[in-house]
């Protein structure tokens, strides 16, 4: 512990983002660094504690509470303070693969479980990692490292998003041949179209990764969309083994009168039209330009549809929300080292209080029809406010409120609602076992499924989750591959 009345000294501070007003105009990355000074302090308030809460990566009451990937972050924290900075960064991979992409788009939930964080703002970790990541680039310190020996056994990996991606890096430093089918024109799964540019930069970070793995020996194969153009038994027939990492990218629906209006679209028909077009793929068909824009539905991934739509110049912007407005602090049922359930304002509501006065969302509110116009277009919404109550057993459910209905403009809406889990045609294509919520059936911590020599990995086995789980998936199956390749691993 470089400074032991660290935490007492220093105030918890943060980079100072680009002005709202400013980065709504482009699709950089409005993130800033502090200088080297500030960062250190920063690192000095962390107490070393003897019980570290933020690297136990458990879950409490559903949530992720700690870090999911055991990030050593103490160790890393001291010597950011100490000035240590490419021992700081060989650290930090030791347990995290791309932690440049962890740095930029992780919710943190270390900080939630950082133990300052009883009584005082938790040590500023996120920025720590982002910093001693994108330092390491920038010095040149990361470096392609191909394994020595090959094993002369051959992967595949479904997917290339975070837990594809961390699978094939595990496994490729193991020595094995791994080649990564991905279905999109560029790898990186949600990593490259289910995140917009200015959270994490296509070209200077997602595809800088992509080119450093394929320096290390990785095959990657896009527009191989398996049960169309791929032959699934390819898999079985020319690997000695497959890693399904496919996500769960099926969208929750809202199946109401209007539905299939024009300008009703998932979120993530929108943000993928949108980081094309930022690539130079051509305009984006699916424009927030000069319209009354609703995004239904909270999370990243809402806020990501807020952002964007901003960069757009939409008219108005409303987000809805089925939930109660979260409280200023933890509720008595939210304690510490639970993920705080509370309320913030993410990148897109700033940036939307910035140009209209006030946060776009409303809470305890669904929607109950869309309303068109004459040429088939919607034009409007009609909202009605909810509470919470429950049923006769027991569950809290939505119950509308009489006489709160109200009807609002929107020309373009976008359903941001969360994802059912996988799609489900490749899984049949293959006849993998499923579980009742549609995953793939495979037990955590062995990833085997019923196809002997297929494994899966992340939100495809687990469910709707964060990028640090799946990166947390991916090394767990490859692990496994190892093991039932080899006999035994060697991989952590």
């Amino acid at each position: 512990m470089g400074k032991p009345t660290g935490f007492i000294e220093y105030l918890r501070e943060i980079p100072v983002d680009r002005a709202p007003l400013e980065r709504v105009h482009d699709y950089k990355e409005f993130h800033h660094h502090m200088e080297e000074k500030k960062l250190r302090n920063q690192g000095a308030r962390c107490m070393n504690c003897g019980v570290p809460f933020c690297h136990t990566g458990k879950l409490i009451s559903g949530m992720a509470a700690g870090c999911p990937i055991n990030n050593l972050i103490p160790e890393w924290n001291d010597l950011v303070y100490r000035g240590q900075w490419k021992e700081a960064l060989n650290r930090l991979h030791k347990t995290n693969n791309f932690p440049e992409f962890t740095g930029r788009v992780c919710p943190a939930p270390c900080e939630g479980s950082c133990v300052l964080g009883i009584n005082e703002p938790a040590v500023t970790i996120k920025n720590i990692e982002a910093a001693i990541t994108d330092r390491g680039w920038d010095e040149g310190w990361v470096i392609p490292t191909a394994p020595a020996v090959r094993t002369g056994k051959k992967v595949a990996i479904i997917g290339s998003g975070p837990a594809g991606l961390s699978a094939a890096a595990q496994l490729n430093l193991a020595g094995h041949t791994v080649t990564v089918f991905e279905r999109a024109d560029r790898p990186g799964g949600l990593l490259m179209y289910g995140i917009p540019n200015m959270k994490l930069d296509k070209q200077a970070v997602v595809l800088r990764r992509i080119q450093h793995m394929e320096r290390e020996g990785i095959k990657f194969i896009c527009n191989a969309n398996v049960g169309e153009n791929v032959e699934p038994q390819v898999f079985l027939k020319e690997y000695d083994a497959t890693v399904i990492c496919t996500g769960a990218t099926l969208p929750r629906d809202l199946p109401i009168e209007g539905r299939n209006l024009a300008g009703v679209h998932f979120a993530m028909e929108f943000l993928t039209a949108n980081t094309k077009a930022v690539l130079g793929k051509g305009p984006s068909p699916i424009l927030g330009a000069g319209k009354d824009v609703v995004v239904i539905g909270g999370g990243d991934t809402g806020t990501d549809c807020v952002g964007t739509s901003m960069r757009h110049g939409c008219k108005s912007l409303l987000q809805i929300e089925i939930l109660p407005k979260p409280p200023l602090e933890r509720a008595a049922d939210n304690p510490w080292p639970e993920w705080p359930k509370t309320y913030k304002m993410d990148y897109g509501q700033e940036e939307a209080a910035a140009k209209f006065g006030a946060d776009p969302r409303i809470y305890q509110t669904t929607v109950k029809k869309f309303i068109g116009d004459a040429q088939g277009k919607v034009k409007e919404l009609v909202t009605v406010e909810i509470k919470w109550e429950k049923n006769d057993k027991g569950q809290f459910v939505p119950k509308e409120q009489p006489g709160t209905e109200k009807t609002r403009p929107a020309q373009l809406v976008l359903l941001a609602m969360g994802f059912l889990g996988p799609e489900q045609a490749l899984l049949k294509e293959i006849n993998v076992e499923t579980d009742a919520r549609s995953n793939i059936k495979a037990e955590h911590e062995k990833y085997t499924t019923s196809i002997k020599g297929v494994f899966a990995a992340g939100d495809c086995r687990r469910g709707q989750s964060l990028v640090v789980w799946a990166i947390n998936e991916g090394r767990g199956a490859a692990r496994e591959c190892d093991r039932y390749l080899m006999g035994a691993t060697d991989l952590p």
